[in-house]
C-alpha cells in the first residue's frame, strides 16, 4: 500500500527538459502572451471609448475579450516563471486555483461563443427587431447567465476534487494543473469525479455547438435567399471572424476527445492547452480586427487622438 500524506507542492513537468527547446518556447510564449494582452485590450478600450462600437456584437466581443486576457494570464505568466527559473513546483492552494480559473473561463468562453451565434442570427434573419430583442439589458443578462454557466459547469467536480487524496507521487505532467493529470496521479476513487467532468465538459460542447450550428443553418438559409451578391457577401463577412474563432475553440475540442491512440493522450491535451491559453487568445483580436472595418476605422481614430495629445 502506498503512503498517503497531504501533499503541499506539486511539480509540473512542463513541456520538454531539453534547454534549447525551453528557450525557444520561452520566447514563442512571452512574445504570444504579450501581442494576446496587447490585442485585446486594445479591443476592450475600442468597444469602451468609441460610439461606434456600442452594439451588441461590440458589447459580446468585449467581453470575449476580457474573458480571453484571464484565460491566458491564468497559465502563460506561472509557466514562464517556471522556464526562466528553473522551478516547476506550484502549491497545492495555487494549483487547485489555476484548475478551476481555468476551466471556469473556458467554459464561459464557450457558452459566450454560443450567444455571439445568436447574436448574428437575430442581425441577419430579423434585422428590423435586432435593436429590441438584443437591447443592452438583454445582452448584459446573456452574459450574466454565461458566467453562471461556467461556474456550474466547474462548481460539481471541484467540490469532489477537494476532498481527494494525494500519496508520494505528485509528478504532474504538464505545464499547468489540468484536470486529467491531476487526477491521475490522485490515491483515491476518482472514477465518478472523472466520469462527471467528461459528462459536464461533452454536455457543454455539445450544447453551445448545437446553438452555433442551427443559429448559422438559419443565416446560411437567409442569406442564400438575399437577391444580390454584394448583400450576401456583406453579411457573411459579418459572420466570418466569429466563425473562424469558432472553428479554432472547438477543432480544439475535437482533437481532446478524438485522439490518435491512447500513447498519445498527454501531449495531444499540452498541444491543444498552449493552442486554446496562448495562440488562440492572440490570434482572435487579429481576426476580429483584420476582418472588420469599423474596429480597424476606431482604430485608427484612437491613434490619431492619441498622436495629437502627445503633440501638445
Amino acid at each position: 500500500m502506498r503512503n498517503c500524506t497531504s501533499l503541499s507542492t506539486f511539480i509540473l513537468l512542463g513541456l520538454t527538459d531539453d534547454p534549447p527547446m525551453q528557450v525557444l518556447i520561452f520566447m514563442f510564449l512571452f512574445v504570444s502572451y504579450t501581442l494576446s494582452i496587447t490585442g485585446n485590450l486594445t479591443i476592450l478600450i475600442l468597444t469602451l471609448v468609441d460610439s461606434r462600437l456600442k452594439t451588441a456584437m461590440y458589447f459580446f466581443l468585449k467581453h470575449f475579450s476580457f474573458l480571453e486576457i484571464l484565460l491566458t494570464t491564468a497559465c502563460i505568466p506561472r509557466f514562464l516563471h517556471s522556464l526562466s527559473t528553473g522551478d516547476k513546483t506550484i502549491s497545492y492552494n495555487a494549483c487547485v486555483a489555476q484548475l478551476f480559473f481555468v476551466i471556469l473561463f473556458a467554459a464561459t468562453e464557450f457558452f459566450l461563443l454560443a450567444i455571439m451565434s445568436y447574436d448574428r442570427y437575430v442581425a441577419i434573419c430579423k434585422p428590423l427587431h435586432y435593436a429590441a430583442i438584443m437591447s443592452s439589458r438583454v445582452c448584459g443578462r446573456l452574459v450574466i447567465c454565461c458566467w453562471i454557466a461556467g461556474w456550474l459547469v466547474i462548481f460539481p467536480p471541484l467540490c469532489l476534487g477537494l476532498n481527494l487524496e494525494f500519496c508520494d507521487f505528485s509528478v504532474i505532467d504538464h505545464f499547468l494543473c489540468d484536470a486529467s493529470p491531476l487526477l491521475k496521479i490522485s490515491c483515491s476513487d476518482t472514477w465518478f469525479i472523472e466520469q462527471m467532468a467528461v459528462a459536464l465538459a461533452v454536455l457543454t460542447d455539445i450544447l453551445t455547438l448545437l446553438c452555433v450550428v442551427i443559429s448559422y443553418m438559419h443565416i446560411t438559409r437567409t442569406i442564400i435567399n438575399f437577391p444580390s451578391t454584394q448583400q450576401k457577401m456583406k453579411a457573411f463577412s459579418t459572420c466570418s471572424s466569429h466563425m473562424i474563432v469558432v472553428s479554432i475553440t472547438y477543432g480544439s475540442c475535437i482533437f481532446i476527445y478524438v485522439k490518435p491512440s491512447a500513447k498519445d493522450k498527454v501531449t495531444v491535451n499540452k498541444c491543444v492547452a498552449v493552442l486554446t491559453t496562448s495562440v488562440a487568445p492572440m490570434l482572435n483580436p487579429f481576426i476580429y480586427t483584420l476582418r472588420n472595418k469599423q474596429v480597424k476605422e476606431a482604430f485608427t481614430d484612437l491613434i490619431n487622438r492619441i498622436s495629437l495629445m502627445s503633440k501638445k
